[in-house]
């Protein structure tokens, strides 16, 4: 079995899509986990609304990709603390008991924590591919990242290539 965590669901964001896409290698997603959901809503800020834009292309011809609404009872309490992509990704893995949420924005992360949600980040997702040798290095991806203006915090790169052990 190539599934690094075998029963795993991981409810995506746009945000951290389009930056896997960027970098070529939002294939890390169903090599780490065995059902890779996104919320409709999540589906066409991408694909659709985005059209042209990094990554909606990679994303719209994604065969493993499931698409999903979530209930609106679950949406109704988070779509006033988040965006309404957020709100939709966290209210879909609050209805699929285990599920992990990716997530990038703090807020967001934050909300997912509070409703006990596990959640992980692109760098997560680099760092994980890195420690079950599906990639060489991080650094890499984290310029090409960074080149085409994605911000992410100096402290949170340190931290990461530090643990992974490509920085003293």
């Amino acid at each position: 079995m190539n599934c690094v965590m075998a029963n795993q669901t991981i409810v995506g964001d746009s945000s951290p899509l389009i930056a896997l896409a960027i970098i070529g290698q939002l294939e890390l997603l169903p090599k780490l986990y065995q059902r890779v959901v996104v919320p409709t809503m999540v589906w066409e800020e991408v694909t659709v609304h985005g059209a042209g834009l990094p990554g909606a292309l990679a994303v719209s011809q994604l065969t493993w990709l499931e698409t999903q609404a979530p209930a609106p009872e679950l949406l109704q309490p988070l779509a006033i603390l988040v965006d309404r992509g957020e709100a939709q990704v966290i209210a879909l893995a609050l209805s699929m008991p285990g599920s992990t949420v990716l997530l990038d924005d703090a807020q967001a992360r934050r909300v997912a924590e509070r409703f006990g949600v596990i959640r992980i980040g692109t760098l997560g997702i680099l760092r994980r591919a890195k420690k079950t040798g599906l990639i060489g290095a991080i650094k890499p991806y984290l310029m090409q990242l960074q080149d085409n203006g994605i911000y992410i915090r100096k402290n949170l790169i340190d931290a990461v290539l530090r643990d992974v052990g490509e920085l003293a």
